[in-house]
C-alpha cells in the first residue's frame, strides 16, 4: 500500500483532518502514520489523533490541548513546552519522550507509558496517574503534589519488592 502524506491534511485544519479520518476508516487501519512529522508550534487543538503514529514527531510548542492521543504512539517525540492539558493520552506511549516544559494538567495518562521520558520542568497537575509506567523517568523540577507522586513511585517500589519476594530463592 502506498505510504499517505497526511501532514498537509492535517495542517489544513480540524474540521478536514476528522472528514478525512471519518471518510477513511479502512485506510486508517494501520494508524494514521506521522512520523518524524514537523508540527512543533501548530494549533492542534483537540484534534483527534488517537492510535496515530507519532514516533520521533516535532511537537515543540504545539497547542495539543483536549487532543485524543489514546493509544497514540509518540515514543522519541519531541513535545518541549507543548501544551497537552486535558488531553487523551491513556495507553499512549512515550517512552523517551522529551517532554520537558510540557503542561499535561489534568491529561489522561491512565495506563501511559512514560518510562525513560524526560518531564523535567513539566507540569501534572491534576493528571491521571493511574497505571502509568514511569521507570526510569526523569522527574527534577516537575510540577505535580509531591504526595500524589511519591504514592505513585512508593506503590511501583512495593510492588517491586513483592515482586522480588516471590522469585527469591528459598532460604
Amino acid at each position: 500500500m502506498k505510504h499517505l502524506n497526511l501532514i498537509p491534511i492535517l495542517v489544513s485544519g480540524r474540521t478536514l483532518w476528522t472528514n478525512w479520518r471519518q471518510a477513511n476508516a479502512d485506510v486508517q487501519a494501520l494508524e494514521p502514520a506521522l512520523h518524524k512529522a514537523q508540527l512543533n508550534g501548530f494549533d492542534l487543538r483537540g484534534f483527534d489523533l488517537h492510535e496515530a503514529d507519532l514516533t520521533e514527531a516535532n511537537l515543540q510548542e504545539a497547542d495539543l490541548r483536549e487532543a485524543d492521543l489514546q493509544r497514540a504512539d509518540l515514543r522519541h517525540a519531541d513535545g518541549r513546552h507543548a501544551n497537552l492539558s486535558d488531553a487523551n493520552l491513556s495507553a499512549a506511549n512515550l517512552h523517551r519522550a522529551d517532554l520537558r516544559g510540557a503542561h499535561l494538567c489534568r491529561a489522561n495518562l491512565r495506563g501511559a507509558d512514560l518510562s525513560n521520558a524526560d518531564l523535567r520542568g513539566a507540569d501534572l497537575r491534576g493528571a491521571d496517574l493511574k497505571r502509568v509506567m514511569l521507570d526510569q523517568a526523569i522527574f527534577d523540577e516537575v510540577n505535580v503534589p509531591l504526595i500524589d507522586l511519591k504514592q505513585r513511585l512508593g506503590a511501583k517500589e512495593r510492588q517491586a519488592r513483592t515482586v522480588a519476594a516471590q522469585h527469591a530463592p528459598a532460604a
